[in-house]
C-alpha cells in the first residue's frame, strides 16, 4: 500500500516543479518583454546630463600637478590606471601640461564610483561654477576639453551640453546610450588658422578607427594564455600601485579573478573581432597600417611635426600595454619603436602647453 502513495507523491513534486518552471519562465519572459518594450519606447530619447553639487566624498590616489598648468581646470580622473581608454586620458592631459587628481577604481568592485550612474571608466570630474561635471566616454572628454581649450569662452559645463547621451539599439541590438558627436571639436566657426576641414575629418576617422579597430586587437593579446594573462595582471598591478590603494585580499581578489576572466573573455574578442588565429598578427598589421599612413603624409606625427588627437589616442592605447608581453613583441616586429618614443617625449614635456599660451 505504500507504493502508490510514493508514486503519487513523486508526481505531486513533479507538478510542483514543472508549475514553478513555468512559472519562473513566464516571469522572466514577461519581464524581458517589458524591457524591451521600455528601451524601445526609450530608443532616440537623451539621457539627463547630471551636474553635482557636491563632490563625491572619495579620497584621490594621488595628484599630478603640471609646473605649466595655465588652464585654470580643476579635474579629477576616475580610472583603471592600464585601461586604454583610461590611458587615452591621461596623455591628452598631460601633453597639455594640465594638473589632475587620480582616484583608482578597484574594478572588481568598483565601489570609487558607486556614485554615478554611469558605472565605466573613464570618468573626469569637473569643477565647474555651480557645483560638479561629471564627463564620461573617454573620447567624448578629450573632444570636449580640446574645445574648451580652443575657446575658453565656452565653459566645461555648456559644451556638456553638445554631446548628448542618446538612447540606441547597436548594430548587434544591444540597447545603449551612445554619444554620437563624440569626435566632433565645438569650434563655433572659428577654425584655427592652421587647420583645414579636410584636415579635422582626417583627425576624427583615426581617432574612430584607433577606438573601433587598433584597441580590440589588445585584450586578445595580453590575455594571450593564462601564463601571459597572469604576467600582464601582476603588471597591473605593479604599475597601478594597487599595493599602495588596495588591501591585499582585495588585490588578490582582483589579479586572480581578473587574470582567469580575461583570459577566457580574451578568447571570445578574437573570434568577435575576426583576428588572425596568431592574434600577434593582428596587431602587427593594425599597427604597420597607422605607420604607414604617417609615412605617406612624409611627417614624423599624424598631425605633421606636433601630435595631433589622433597620435595622442594612438599612443594612449599602446601605452596601457607597455609592460606587456605583446608590447615587446610589437617593438620586435614592427618600426612603430621611432615614433612611440616621439610621443613620449611630446607628452613627458608637455609640448601642447606651449600653444596654449599663446
Amino acid at each position: 500500500m505504500q507504493q502508490p502513495q510514493k508514486t503519487q507523491s513523486l508526481v505531486k513534486i513533479g507538478l510542483i516543479g514543472a508549475v514553478t518552471g513555468v512559472v519562473l519562465g513566464a516571469g522572466y519572459a514577461l519581464h524581458e518583454i517589458n524591457k524591451t518594450r521600455e528601451n524601445i519606447a526609450l530608443e532616440g530619447t537623451q539621457a539627463e546630463i547630471t551636474l553635482l553639487k557636491y563632490k563625491p566624498p572619495v579620497t584621490p590616489s594621488r595628484k599630478i600637478a603640471s609646473p605649466v598648468d595655465t588652464t585654470g581646470l580643476n579635474v579629477t580622473l576616475f580610472q583603471y590606471q592600464t585601461c586604454p581608454f583610461c590611458c587615452k586620458v591621461r596623455v591628452f592631459l598631460d601633453y597639455y601640461g594640465i594638473s589632475y587628481d587620480v582616484v583608482e577604481v578597484d574594478p572588481v568592485l568598483r565601489k570609487e564610483i558607486g556614485w554615478s550612474s554611469y558605472k565605466k571608466v573613464p570618468i573626469l570630474l569637473t569643477k565647474v561654477e555651480e557645483g560638479y561635471q561629471p564627463l564620461n566616454d573617454s573620447s567624448m572628454i578629450i573632444s570636449l576639453l580640446a574645445s574648451h581649450l580652443h575657446d575658453k569662452s565656452y565653459k566645461v559645463e555648456e559644451l556638456a551640453n553638445y554631446y548628448p547621451s542618446i538612447a540606441m539599439h547597436d548594430e548587434h541590438g544591444k540597447f545603449k546610450y551612445e554619444i554620437i558627436n563624440k569626435y566632433f571639436l565645438m569650434f563655433n566657426k572659428n577654425l584655427p588658422k592652421d587647420r583645414s576641414i579636410n584636415d579635422i575629418t582626417e583627425e576624427r576617422n583615426w581617432r574612430k578607427w584607433a577606438d573601433e579597430i587598433l584597441v580590440h586587437t589588445l585584450s586578445p593579446n595580453v590575455y594571450r594564455t593564462i601564463d601571459e594573462s597572469y604576467r600582464t595582471f601582476n603588471w597591473f598591478s605593479e604599475v597601478g600601485k594597487w599595493e599602495e590603494y588596495f588591501p591585499l585580499w582585495e588585490r588578490m581578489l582582483i589579479v586572480n579573478v581578473g587574470a582567469t576572466a580575461m583570459w577566457l573573455i580574451g578568447k571570445r574578442l578574437k573570434k568577435r573581432h575576426r583576428l588572425k588565429d596568431d592574434v600577434r598578427q593582428s596587431l602587427y598589421d593594425e599597427v604597420n597600417y597607422w605607420l604607414r599612413a604617417i609615412r605617406s603624409r612624409g611627417t614624423e606625427f599624424m598631425g605633421g611635426s606636433k601630435p595631433d588627437l589622433s597620435d595622442l589616442a594612438v599612443y594612449g592605447i599602446l601605452k596601457s600595454i607597455e609592460g606587456c608581453d605583446a608590447f615587446q613583441d610589437l617593438l620586435t616586429h614592427t618600426k612603430i619603436g621611432i615614433w612611440y618614443n616621439g610621443m613620449k617625449e611630446q607628452v613627458d614635456t608637455h609640448s601642447g602647453s606651449v600653444n596654449l599660451s599663446r
